[in-house]
Protein backbone atom coordinates (compact mmCIF):
# COMPACT_ATOMS: atom_id res chain seq x y z
CA UNK A 1 0.00 0.00 0.00
CA UNK A 2 1.03 3.50 -0.51
CA UNK A 3 2.65 5.30 2.33
CA UNK A 4 0.24 6.25 4.86
CA UNK A 5 -0.54 9.94 6.03
CA UNK A 6 1.65 10.52 9.09
CA UNK A 7 0.96 13.30 12.30
CA UNK A 8 3.72 16.21 11.71
CA UNK A 9 1.43 18.77 9.42
CA UNK A 10 -1.72 17.37 10.82
CA UNK A 11 -0.74 17.72 14.20
CA UNK A 12 -0.26 21.28 14.76
CA UNK A 13 0.73 24.41 12.16
CA UNK A 14 3.32 25.15 15.29
CA UNK A 15 5.86 22.85 14.17
CA UNK A 16 5.68 24.13 10.55
CA UNK A 17 5.64 27.59 11.52
CA UNK A 18 8.96 26.75 13.38
CA UNK A 19 10.97 25.03 10.78
CA UNK A 20 10.11 28.07 8.21
CA UNK A 21 11.57 30.55 10.90
CA UNK A 22 14.13 28.27 11.50
CA UNK A 23 15.04 28.47 7.56
CA UNK A 24 14.21 32.27 7.45
CA UNK A 25 17.16 32.97 10.24
CA UNK A 26 19.86 30.01 8.94
CA UNK A 27 19.57 32.25 5.09
CA UNK A 28 19.69 35.67 7.07
CA UNK A 29 22.98 33.99 8.37
CA UNK A 30 24.11 33.13 5.61
CA UNK A 31 24.08 35.75 3.31
CA UNK A 32 23.51 38.55 6.16
CA UNK A 33 26.23 37.57 8.44
CA UNK A 34 28.46 35.06 7.03
CA UNK A 35 28.01 35.78 2.98
CA UNK A 36 27.70 39.43 2.75
CA UNK A 37 30.47 40.06 0.50
CA UNK A 38 30.28 38.52 -2.95
CA UNK A 39 33.24 35.47 -3.13
CA UNK A 40 33.49 32.46 -4.68
CA UNK A 41 33.78 29.76 -1.73
CA UNK A 42 37.07 27.92 -1.00
CA UNK A 43 36.92 24.19 -0.95
CA UNK A 44 37.25 23.95 2.94
CA UNK A 45 34.34 26.95 3.63
CA UNK A 46 31.81 24.68 0.62
CA UNK A 47 33.19 21.59 2.54
CA UNK A 48 32.04 23.34 6.05
CA UNK A 49 28.56 24.63 5.03
CA UNK A 50 28.01 21.07 3.32
CA UNK A 51 28.44 19.36 6.65
CA UNK A 52 26.49 21.93 8.34
CA UNK A 53 23.36 21.16 6.09
CA UNK A 54 23.60 17.95 6.00
CA UNK A 55 24.33 17.77 9.81
CA UNK A 56 21.00 20.00 10.49
CA UNK A 57 19.00 17.45 7.49
CA UNK A 58 19.65 14.59 9.89
CA UNK A 59 19.27 16.11 13.13
CA UNK A 60 16.15 17.20 11.85
CA UNK A 61 15.31 13.80 11.09
CA UNK A 62 16.26 12.58 14.50
CA UNK A 63 13.64 15.23 15.91
CA UNK A 64 10.91 13.57 13.94
CA UNK A 65 11.99 10.20 15.26
CA UNK A 66 11.45 11.44 18.74
CA UNK A 67 8.42 12.81 18.06
CA UNK A 68 6.56 10.95 15.58
CA UNK A 69 8.29 7.59 15.71
CA UNK A 70 10.18 5.84 12.78
CA UNK A 71 7.86 5.47 10.13
CA UNK A 72 7.95 9.50 9.86
CA UNK A 73 11.75 9.39 10.64
CA UNK A 74 12.09 6.78 7.56
CA UNK A 75 10.07 8.42 5.02
CA UNK A 76 11.72 11.63 6.14
CA UNK A 77 15.38 10.30 5.44
CA UNK A 78 13.98 8.21 2.30
CA UNK A 79 12.69 11.56 0.62
CA UNK A 80 15.83 13.84 1.70
CA UNK A 81 18.03 10.87 0.21
CA UNK A 82 15.87 10.63 -3.26
CA UNK A 83 15.77 14.54 -3.31
CA UNK A 84 19.37 15.47 -2.41
CA UNK A 85 20.80 12.74 -5.01
CA UNK A 86 18.34 14.15 -7.82
CA UNK A 87 19.08 17.73 -6.63
CA UNK A 88 23.16 17.10 -7.55
CA UNK A 89 21.60 16.61 -10.98
CA UNK A 90 21.15 20.13 -10.94
CA UNK A 91 24.32 21.66 -10.25
CA UNK A 92 25.70 19.70 -13.74
CA UNK A 93 23.32 22.21 -15.43
CA UNK A 94 24.21 25.02 -13.23
CA UNK A 95 27.92 24.21 -14.22
CA UNK A 96 27.04 24.84 -18.42
CA UNK A 97 24.82 27.78 -17.57
CA UNK A 98 27.33 29.72 -15.58
CA UNK A 99 29.56 28.58 -18.14
CA UNK A 100 27.58 29.90 -21.30
CA UNK A 101 26.70 33.58 -19.55
CA UNK A 102 30.57 34.12 -18.45
CA UNK A 103 29.61 34.38 -15.01
CA UNK A 104 32.30 36.18 -12.60
CA UNK A 105 33.15 33.21 -9.73
CA UNK A 106 31.76 35.65 -6.92
CA UNK A 107 28.46 36.00 -8.34
CA UNK A 108 27.70 32.69 -8.57
CA UNK A 109 26.77 32.48 -4.84
CA UNK A 110 24.42 34.95 -4.86
CA UNK A 111 22.83 33.91 -7.96
CA UNK A 112 22.22 30.20 -6.15
CA UNK A 113 21.11 32.28 -3.05
CA UNK A 114 18.02 33.96 -4.66
CA UNK A 115 17.59 31.07 -6.86
CA UNK A 116 17.40 28.67 -4.20
CA UNK A 117 15.15 30.79 -2.32
CA UNK A 118 12.41 31.15 -5.45
CA UNK A 119 12.71 27.42 -5.71
CA UNK A 120 11.29 27.00 -2.20
CA UNK A 121 8.68 28.91 -2.98
CA UNK A 122 7.64 27.02 -5.91
CA UNK A 123 8.34 23.78 -4.50
CA UNK A 124 5.90 24.63 -1.81
CA UNK A 125 3.37 25.39 -3.75
CA UNK A 126 3.94 22.41 -6.39
CA UNK A 127 4.02 20.24 -3.17
CA UNK A 128 0.38 21.36 -2.26
CA UNK A 129 -1.17 21.23 -5.39
CA UNK A 130 0.40 17.68 -5.92
CA UNK A 131 -0.97 16.10 -2.43
CA UNK A 132 -4.31 18.02 -3.13
CA UNK A 133 -3.98 16.45 -6.70
CA UNK A 134 -3.50 12.78 -5.24
CA UNK A 135 -5.61 12.87 -2.69
CA UNK A 136 -8.49 14.15 -5.20
CA UNK A 137 -7.76 11.49 -7.36
CA UNK A 138 -5.52 8.85 -6.47
CA UNK A 139 -5.05 7.25 -9.63
CA UNK A 140 -2.65 10.31 -10.49
CA UNK A 141 -0.26 8.37 -8.46
CA UNK A 142 0.00 5.58 -11.45
CA UNK A 143 0.89 8.70 -14.05
CA UNK A 144 3.62 9.96 -11.71
CA UNK A 145 4.92 6.86 -11.61
CA UNK A 146 4.72 6.03 -15.43
CA UNK A 147 6.44 9.74 -15.67
CA UNK A 148 9.09 8.63 -13.84
CA UNK A 149 10.05 5.66 -15.49
CA UNK A 150 10.28 7.89 -18.66
CA UNK A 151 12.51 10.17 -17.04
CA UNK A 152 14.57 7.11 -15.68
CA UNK A 153 15.34 6.48 -19.45
CA UNK A 154 16.01 9.58 -20.83
CA UNK A 155 17.90 10.50 -17.99
CA UNK A 156 20.32 7.47 -19.87
CA UNK A 157 19.91 8.82 -23.37
CA UNK A 158 19.68 12.90 -22.82
CA UNK A 159 23.03 14.77 -23.12
CA UNK A 160 23.27 17.96 -21.37
CA UNK A 161 26.12 19.03 -23.84
CA UNK A 162 23.18 20.35 -25.73
CA UNK A 163 21.94 22.69 -23.32
CA UNK A 164 21.83 26.39 -24.75
CA UNK A 165 20.45 28.38 -21.62
CA UNK A 166 19.58 31.23 -24.40
CA UNK A 167 16.99 29.14 -26.06
CA UNK A 168 15.00 28.84 -22.75
CA UNK A 169 11.66 29.67 -22.77
CA UNK A 170 11.79 32.06 -19.34
CA UNK A 171 15.14 33.98 -20.75
CA UNK A 172 13.81 34.10 -24.30
CA UNK A 173 10.62 36.22 -23.29
CA UNK A 174 13.34 38.41 -20.85
CA UNK A 175 15.15 39.38 -24.30
CA UNK A 176 11.68 39.94 -25.57
CA UNK A 177 9.96 42.00 -22.87
CA UNK A 178 12.61 43.13 -20.52
CA UNK A 179 15.19 45.72 -21.05
CA UNK A 180 18.88 44.18 -20.71
CA UNK A 181 22.11 45.63 -20.31
CA UNK A 182 24.67 44.72 -22.32
CA UNK A 183 27.71 44.54 -19.70
CA UNK A 184 27.06 42.93 -16.06
CA UNK A 185 27.05 45.58 -13.08
CA UNK A 186 28.48 43.63 -10.59
CA UNK A 187 26.38 41.23 -8.43
CA UNK A 188 23.54 43.53 -9.48
CA UNK A 189 20.48 42.32 -10.92
CA UNK A 190 18.43 45.39 -11.47
CA UNK A 191 20.14 48.90 -12.31
CA UNK A 192 19.08 52.34 -13.15
CA UNK A 193 19.75 54.26 -16.37
CA UNK A 194 18.48 57.60 -16.66
CA UNK A 195 15.12 56.96 -15.85
CA UNK A 196 14.27 53.74 -17.01
CA UNK A 197 15.29 50.59 -14.95
CA UNK A 198 17.36 47.81 -16.61
CA UNK A 199 17.72 44.44 -15.75
CA UNK A 200 21.41 42.68 -16.20
CA UNK A 201 22.69 39.65 -17.80
CA UNK A 202 22.83 38.36 -13.92
CA UNK A 203 19.03 38.61 -14.03
CA UNK A 204 18.87 36.36 -16.89
CA UNK A 205 21.00 33.59 -14.97
CA UNK A 206 18.85 33.68 -12.40
CA UNK A 207 16.17 33.18 -14.33
CA UNK A 208 17.55 30.20 -15.87
CA UNK A 209 18.79 28.48 -13.06
CA UNK A 210 14.95 28.92 -11.45
CA UNK A 211 13.55 27.67 -14.72
CA UNK A 212 15.89 24.45 -14.21
CA UNK A 213 15.09 23.93 -11.15
CA UNK A 214 11.02 24.20 -11.94
CA UNK A 215 11.88 21.36 -14.53
CA UNK A 216 14.10 19.18 -12.01
CA UNK A 217 11.44 19.97 -9.64
CA UNK A 218 9.15 17.92 -12.31
CA UNK A 219 11.24 14.88 -11.61
CA UNK A 220 11.83 15.00 -7.71
CA UNK A 221 8.46 15.48 -6.20
CA UNK A 222 6.46 13.15 -7.86
CA UNK A 223 8.85 10.33 -6.84
CA UNK A 224 8.84 11.31 -2.58
CA UNK A 225 5.08 10.51 -3.72
CA UNK A 226 6.17 7.35 -4.22
CA UNK A 227 7.30 7.54 0.04
CA UNK A 228 5.06 9.66 1.40
CA UNK A 229 2.09 11.57 0.94
CA UNK A 230 2.43 13.84 3.85
CA UNK A 231 2.90 17.30 3.14
CA UNK A 232 5.10 18.18 5.76
CA UNK A 233 7.65 15.41 4.86
CA UNK A 234 7.84 16.34 1.43
CA UNK A 235 8.36 19.73 1.69
CA UNK A 236 10.70 19.89 4.90
CA UNK A 237 13.30 16.91 2.79
CA UNK A 238 12.96 19.12 -0.53
CA UNK A 239 13.47 21.88 1.24
CA UNK A 240 16.67 20.20 3.27
CA UNK A 241 17.93 19.03 0.07
CA UNK A 242 18.20 22.06 -2.11
CA UNK A 243 19.48 24.50 0.67
CA UNK A 244 22.73 22.37 0.84
CA UNK A 245 23.42 23.00 -3.01
CA UNK A 246 25.05 25.95 -3.08
CA UNK A 247 28.27 24.96 -1.00
CA UNK A 248 27.73 21.43 -2.68
CA UNK A 249 28.18 23.10 -6.03
CA UNK A 250 31.42 25.20 -4.68
CA UNK A 251 32.56 21.98 -3.02
CA UNK A 252 32.43 19.28 -6.16
CA UNK A 253 31.71 22.13 -9.43
CA UNK A 254 36.14 20.35 -10.54
CA UNK A 255 34.75 17.38 -9.96
CA UNK A 256 31.47 16.88 -11.83
CA UNK A 257 33.34 14.86 -14.53
CA UNK A 258 34.13 12.20 -12.23
CA UNK A 259 30.70 10.99 -11.36
CA UNK A 260 30.05 8.90 -14.71
CA UNK A 261 28.11 6.48 -13.46
CA UNK A 262 26.16 8.97 -11.40
CA UNK A 263 23.36 9.31 -14.16
CA UNK A 264 22.51 5.80 -14.48
CA UNK A 265 22.26 5.55 -10.84
CA UNK A 266 19.92 8.48 -10.61
CA UNK A 267 18.23 6.75 -14.11
CA UNK A 268 17.51 3.40 -11.61
CA UNK A 269 16.40 5.39 -8.95
CA UNK A 270 13.71 7.16 -10.54
CA UNK A 271 12.64 4.02 -12.40
CA UNK A 272 12.71 2.34 -9.13
CA UNK A 273 10.35 4.96 -7.51
CA UNK A 274 7.95 4.88 -10.42
CA UNK A 275 7.80 1.20 -10.08
CA UNK A 276 7.21 1.38 -6.94
CA UNK A 277 4.29 3.92 -7.44
CA UNK A 278 2.55 1.15 -9.69
CA UNK A 279 2.86 -1.79 -7.24
CA UNK A 280 1.30 0.48 -4.29
CA UNK A 281 -1.85 -1.26 -3.83
CA UNK A 282 -0.45 -4.78 -4.84
CA UNK A 283 0.86 -7.54 -2.94
CA UNK A 284 4.14 -6.38 -4.18
CA UNK A 285 4.17 -2.79 -2.61
CA UNK A 286 7.95 -2.35 -1.69
CA UNK A 287 7.99 -0.87 1.85
CA UNK A 288 9.91 2.28 2.60
CA UNK A 289 12.82 0.66 4.98
CA UNK A 290 13.38 -1.18 1.69
CA UNK A 291 13.32 1.32 -0.56
CA UNK A 292 15.66 3.79 1.43
CA UNK A 293 17.98 1.03 1.55
CA UNK A 294 17.96 0.41 -2.85
CA UNK A 295 18.00 3.82 -2.90
CA UNK A 296 21.11 4.37 -0.48
CA UNK A 297 23.08 1.22 -2.12
CA UNK A 298 22.33 2.42 -5.93
CA UNK A 299 24.07 6.12 -4.98
CA UNK A 300 26.96 4.85 -3.51
CA UNK A 301 27.15 1.90 -5.76
CA UNK A 302 27.51 4.59 -9.03
CA UNK A 303 29.72 6.72 -7.40
CA UNK A 304 31.99 4.00 -6.50
CA UNK A 305 32.13 2.72 -9.95
CA UNK A 306 33.06 6.37 -10.89
CA UNK A 307 35.77 6.52 -9.01
CA UNK A 308 37.28 3.36 -10.34
CA UNK A 309 39.90 3.44 -13.29
CA UNK A 310 39.18 3.37 -17.02
CA UNK A 311 39.54 0.64 -18.85
CA UNK A 312 42.21 1.46 -21.71
CA UNK A 313 41.20 0.19 -24.75
CA UNK A 314 43.68 1.93 -26.53
CA UNK A 315 46.14 -0.89 -28.94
Amino acid sequence: MMATQNAPIESGLWLTAGFLLFIAVMLTLDLGVFNRKAHSPRPREAFAWTCVWVGLAFGFGFLLYWWYGAPSATEYFAGYIIEWSLSVDNLFVFIMIFKYFSVDPQNKHRVLFWGILTAMILRGIMILGGVALIRQFHWVIYIFGVFLIYTGGHIVWHKNDDLDPEHTLVVRLARRFLPVTREYHGSRFIVKDGARWLVTPLMLVLLAVEATDVVFALDSIPAIFAITQDPFIIFTSNIFAILGLRSLFFLIAGMMGRFRYLKFGLAFVLAFVGVKMLVSGTSWAVPTPIALGVVVAVLAGSVALSYLPRSNTNH
